[in-house]
């Protein structure tokens, strides 16, 4: 692997001006950035990640001002957005006229995924920039996402610059919420619990239909998968390696607990750099004990079955 680069603020503002790569932090998961309004920028996200082009990126914003320039925001997504913005909650609205942003970046949608990071770098770098950063996970297609920079190095073998921000406080993606007149429809469960937003806005979030089309990140049926076999809602057998959550009889074999005492966000928390460890064991399954579908329970066990599920 190449020696990291290290960055600070000003050198990775400078390259994505310049239409290159940073990986940086945010508080859910390292992203890897470019600038979304700078098509060749994009396209190497894409090449880079090795994702496919019908599956469209987050734009991740300085602050509501600049996600206003870029799509139109009725009462109910500018009402969201005050209540959970800077945080892990990704707005799907209808693009503006005259948004500039790269047609590549919404896969040649109609609408974009906005966001507001809450990470001091991520902020610092976007005011820096000036620019609208369009940033997926940083990690190869499909597999697990980066919940630290040496993650992200090893990810892609020292080839992309990394600004360090220590590891993420969340652990899992951003919520994504499209919004069709008074109707919100959960697209990606994340960091932010349903119930969370039903209790600010007083409205039911629906979810969407498994199947529906791709018009938001995490749709894919097979992503945020490790290179071994996983099997969910088991008990460790011989030869696996064991993901536990809550009190848990010992185990003889490879293991980590995602929270002993059964929190929900410490597992949030600590669920894709779990799945690291346990897959840099060589094991060639993971067995993966229940874990409850109340609040983020949603967002791990969403992040579970796409890991588990036949590789697309």
């Amino acid at each position: 692997m190449n020696a990291p680069l290290p960055l600070d603020i000003a050198e990775a503002a400078a390259l994505l001006r310049a239409g290159r790569l940073v990986a940086f932090p945010t508080e859910t998961v390292y992203g890897l950035g470019a600038n979304a309004k700078n098509a060749d920028a994009v396209l190497s996200i894409y090449e880079t990640k090795g994702r496919p082009r019908f599956n469209p990126l987050i734009v991740h914003c300085a602050d509501l001002a600049m996600a206003e320039s870029l799509a139109e925001f009725s009462p109910l997504a500018r009402q969201l957005a005050e209540a959970f913005w800077p945080g892990p909650l990704s707005l799907v609205l209808k693009l503006r006229p005259g948004h500039g942003l790269a047609d590549v970046a919404t896969a040649g949608l109609d609408t974009v995924a906005l966001r507001v990071p809450d990470h001091p770098l991520a902020l610092a770098l976007l005011r820096e920039t000036g620019l609208p950063l369009a940033a997926p996970s940083a990690n190869p297609s499909g597999r697990l996402s980066p919940t630290s920079a040496e993650q992200v190095q090893r990810g892609f073998a020292g080839k992309v610059p990394v600004l360090d921000g220590g590891a993420c406080k969340s652990g899992v993606e951003s919520t994504i919420i499209a919004i069709d007149e008074e109707n919100l429809i959960q697209l990606r469960a994340g960091a932010l619990a349903r119930e969370e937003i039903e209790r600010v806005t007083g409205l039911k979030v629906q979810k969407a239909a498994t199947g529906a089309a791709i018009s938001a990140p995490g749709m894919m049926l097979s992503h945020y998968a490790p290179n071994a076999h996983m099997r969910l809602d088991a008990v460790p057998e011989a030869g696996d390696a064991w993901l536990a959550f809550g009190p848990s009889a010992p185990f003889a074999g490879i293991s980590r607990n995602l929270s002993a005492s059964g929190d929900l966000r410490e597992a949030a928390r600590n669920l894709f750099a779990m799945l690291h460890e346990l897959d840099g064991t060589g094991a060639k399954s993971i067995a993966v004990a229940p874990i409850p579908e109340t609040g983020l329970g949603e967002a791990i066990n969403d992040r579970l079955r796409r890991a588990a599920a036949p590789r697309e």
